[in-house]
């Protein structure tokens, strides 16, 4: 692509609504580049991170990986930056993660078509993997050593694209010897604004600039709803967000109401939309744990009934996998969490922190690291009716507790008594 073409295409992705993470190790750094230069990029880009050392990305990964040099490897860097656009984007608007791995001409030897598993200290192609007893001496180390060199005759990179429905993998083998590694950064480069592009939607004429005797190979994987609600539960994803509000909202910070809303009330819209008075800015937004602390997870079915309250009355809800708010604070830094006064009751409780003070103050002192308030309603705790003023808050947490005056907002009903009355 000409300097032109790649400007162009650059500020239609960032015209776009789509706000990505990069994680990228190995190449395509010329992209990074193009994608800062042109006006608009915070639009686009929320985090780029370059994992490039073995540590590093292992550091990234949780785990050390087969192989370093991987389409698994590219998926799981994939969404790992999805998970953390999750975390860092404005509510509503879609999100990208993109993982990006290659091995590029370099002064060192390649190790192979890179794809290889670990035996000892020294990567072994896969074709080799059967001759184990190479490992016990250092002179069969050193055969092992040049038999990797002996069959490097391919350069590879791979990409992967994870948005809210699809994972995309790509892998491109280039021919060794062809370029320079400074060419061939910019053939990744260009793959991979190519796949930007594609996530944003956006309309790319792409020359790919490749010889025949160099392959691309592409799968994708499309998840329904139903998918996307498995892969919350089972942790793979962190959260997943219905945007039903109209239109986008510019405001990074959201105010939360969370609950089962089992059923959605008055209350609670009249609640939320008084918090986000209170506090003057924020995206006011609902948010349901499918995981309970105390009570078996929600079903996918259970989840969209529930969901489905909100798309009726066109309010956002977001469904996320952690019934501690310690955990929410990590998963929404630096919003504002909408309670009542009972569940500040427990908050401040020694009782749910295994009976330790210390520990209590630590968890919550996290909490108000990220950034994190809790505007607090007057509720009914053991029958009597109190407010935040009735707790008695550790002096180190108190300005992270903002309190709803009772003249604002008070309404005794609940979920509970609603499913009693229905029975």
């Amino acid at each position: 692509m000409t300097d032109a073409c790649i400007r162009s295409l650059v500020e239609a992705i960032h015209a776009s609504p789509t706000q990505a993470v990069l994680y990228l190790s190995g190449g395509a750094s010329q992209s990074l580049g193009w994608l800062m230069s042109v006006p608009g990029a915070s639009n686009t880009v929320l985090e780029t991170v370059l994992p490039y050392s073995r540590m590093s990305l292992i550091q990234l990964l949780g785990k050390i990986p087969s192989s370093y040099c991987s389409e698994q490897t590219a998926a799981r860097m994939a969404v790992l930056a999805y998970n953390r656009a999750l975390k860092l984007s404005m509510p509503g608007f879609p999100v990208l993660g993109v993982g990006f791995t290659g091995a590029l001409a370099s002064t060192r030897p390649k190790l192979g078509d890179h794809r290889y598993c670990e035996l000892n200290s020294f990567p072994l192609p896969l074709h080799m993997q059967t001759a184990n007893y190479l490992c016990d001496s250092l002179c069969l180390r050193l055969g092992k050593l040049l038999l990797k060199i002996l069959f490097s005759d391919v350069h590879r990179f791979h990409l992967s694209t994870r948005t809210s429905d699809r994972l995309l993998v790509s892998t491109v083998t280039l021919s060794k010897g062809l370029r320079t590694r400074e060419e061939e950064d910019k053939v990744s480069s260009h793959y991979l604004l190519r796949g930007i592009a594609n996530a944003c939607k956006v309309p790319a004429t792409f020359v790919s600039g490749l010889t025949e005797s160099e392959k691309v190979t592409e799968s994708e994987q499309q998840f329904s709803e139903e998918q996307e609600l498995e892969q919350l539960l089972n942790g793979e994803i962190c959260f997943k967000v219905y945007p039903f509000s109209s239109g986008l909202s510019n405001e990074e910070r959201k105010v939360l109401l969370s609950g089962s809303f089992n059923p959605l009330h008055d209350g609670h819209l009249k609640l939320l939309e008084i918090a986000t008075s209170i506090c003057g800015d924020g995206y006011p937004c609902f948010e349901i744990s499918a995981v309970n602390a105390d009570k078996p997870p929600l079903s996918v079915s259970q989840i969209k009934d529930r969901v489905k309250q909100f798309e009726n009355v066109g309010k956002t809800v977001i469904v996320s996998n952690q019934p501690y708010f310690y955990k929410k604070a990590e998963l929404f830094p630096g919003s504002a969490f909408v309670i009542g006064a009972d569940t500040v009751a427990r908050l401040i409780n020694p009782k749910y922190y295994d009976g330790d003070y210390g520990k209590m103050l630590e968890i919550l002192i996290g909490c108000k690291r990220t950034g994190c308030t809790f505007l607090v309603g007057g509720r009914n705790v053991d029958g009597v009716f109190k407010v935040l003023e009735d707790f008695d808050i550790p002096e180190t947490l108190q300005d992270m507790f903002v309190p709803i005056p009772a003249e604002k907002f008070r309404m005794d009903i609940s979920s509970t008594e609603i499913r009693k009355n229905q029975t």
